[in-house]
């Protein structure tokens, strides 16, 4: 399949340049002239459109949008002992399927092509994902409390998953292991995990250092921080994607840096829970690979990655007093290319000849888009995530004018509708 992107503006180009994409099967062919023996399959008219990157969305829960302002204003442990544990016992395999139904729509019209996800019955989110055609990173939450019977059914679940689904869709799918966060797994189940990880070449998705409850849970009970004693068990061995990240010391720094542990950072959702803010001018001065993530549209409440970005941009200039510590650039490679990087993906997040064809279209018909001083500030400090128009995923169009191209929205919000009044019914 070739597919020829014409008359569309890059991000890093003068305003109102125009310039040619051609993709041929799942890559970037050339960016700029078209090759005279170059014949597209199908050609889309990019006149008036901002052709990116798709970001990438590093960590969340995306079933999670049937919980989405369910419960509100709560502080984590609280949240999550009280509203959102409880519920989710309740949750089945068509619940799941169904939140991930919405929560990726809601992505791809947002212009995120690619995910990381942490859940229950996530061959479900699979099936959802390759029915719409995103890219994703998918892990089974595996919390080590409860009957032994179902600890061990958890992490069976994640070893199916990767048995089944790791580099499916010719590579769409990517599969972790999600042992959930150091107050949830126990030495013995961490070390089980690790083992099965390691047999099947997997990396893992964890919470790491959220809260300070869980940072100073964690040196009570084993006199180290979360990254000094998971690092002690050898699971920074198999490649750690750190979500939040939010208290470290400069000793988990180092080791972070070290052993090349890469970070989710979650903005939105550690303001929201007050959770605190993380020390990314850290990472970035020790060479930390930091991409941005939703969180759960329960703790967020939505899965707007141009949200997300705006507030790594600002952020931090603000914690730091340092107006250049995340630029806009900075702030939209951690949006794309950093966070292909966070996820595992090589070759992903930036428009040039060999790179996978994640693109997304933006429509530049819109009031803050004039006049074009710089394209890449606009992008990050004035866009809208619904100025997404197209979106093609491995160069496919999964979205044309805005409409998910292979399936019916309105059914998707009629069940997710259904599912979660079902939950939610006393």
């Amino acid at each position: 399949m070739k597919t020829l992107i014409k008359n569309v503006e890059l991000i890093e180009t003068p305003a109102y340049e125009l310039t040619n994409i051609c993709i041929e099967d799942e890559k970037i062919l050339t960016v700029g002239e078209v090759p005279q023996d170059f014949v597209p399959d199908k050609t889309i008219d990019g006149n008036g459109k901002l052709a990116t990157a798709g970001m990438v969305n590093t960590h969340g829960h995306v079933s999670m949008t049937l919980l989405r302002s369910y419960a509100d204003d709560m502080a984590l442990m609280d949240w999550l002992n009280n509203m959102i544990w409880p519920i989710e016992a309740k949750m089945k395999a068509k619940d799941i399927y169904w939140g991930a139904m919405l929560g990726i729509t809601e992505m791809l019209k947002g212009g995120t092509t690619c995910f990381a996800d942490m859940y229950d019955f996530m061959e479900d989110v699979a099936k959802a994902c390759c029915q719409l055609g995103i890219r994703a990173n998918l892990c089974r939450g595996l919390v080590g409390l409860g009957p032994d019977s179902l600890v061990q059914k958890r992490l069976s679940d994640n070893n199916a998953l990767a048995d089944n689904w790791q580099g499916a869709e010719n590579g769409l799918i990517r599969v972790t292991y999600g042992p959930h966060a150091p107050y949830t797994c126990t030495k013995e189940y961490l070390l089980q995990i690790k083992e099965e990880a390691s047999k099947r070449n997997c990396e893992l998705q964890m919470h790491l250092c959220e809260t300070k409850f869980e940072v100073e849970s964690c040196k009570q009970e084993h006199g180290m921080t979360p990254i000094e004693w998971v690092d002690s068990l050898g699971l920074l061995d198999l490649g750690m994607i750190s979500a939040h990240s939010v208290h470290l010391s400069d000793h988990d720094l180092e080791i972070m840096a070290t052993k090349k542990a890469r970070v989710a950072h979650n903005p939105q959702s550690n303001l929201k829970l007050a959770s605190g803010i993380a020390p990314v001018e850290k990472m970035l001065a020790k060479g930390i690979i930091v991409g941005l993530g939703t969180d759960g549209a329960s703790s967020n409440n939505n899965l707007d990655m141009l949200e997300e970005t705006r507030a790594a941009a600002m952020l931090h200039k603000a914690t730091t007093f340092d107006p250049l510590v995340v630029p806009a650039k900075k702030a939209w490679e951690m949006a794309t290319v950093d966070g292909a990087k966070v996820l595992g993906f090589e070759n992903l997040g930036l428009l040039e000849a060999g790179q996978i064809a994640d693109i997304v279209l933006w429509d530049m018909h819109k009031p803050y888009w004039y006049p074009r001083h710089n394209k890449l500030s606009q992008m990050v400090y004035a866009a809208n995530s619904n100025d997404a128009d197209t979106v093609l995923v491995a160069g496919k169009v999964v979205l044309e004018a805005g409409k998910l191209t292979n399936f019916d929205e309105e059914l998707i919000y009629f069940e997710t509708e259904r599912c979660a009044k079902a939950l939610t019914k006393s």
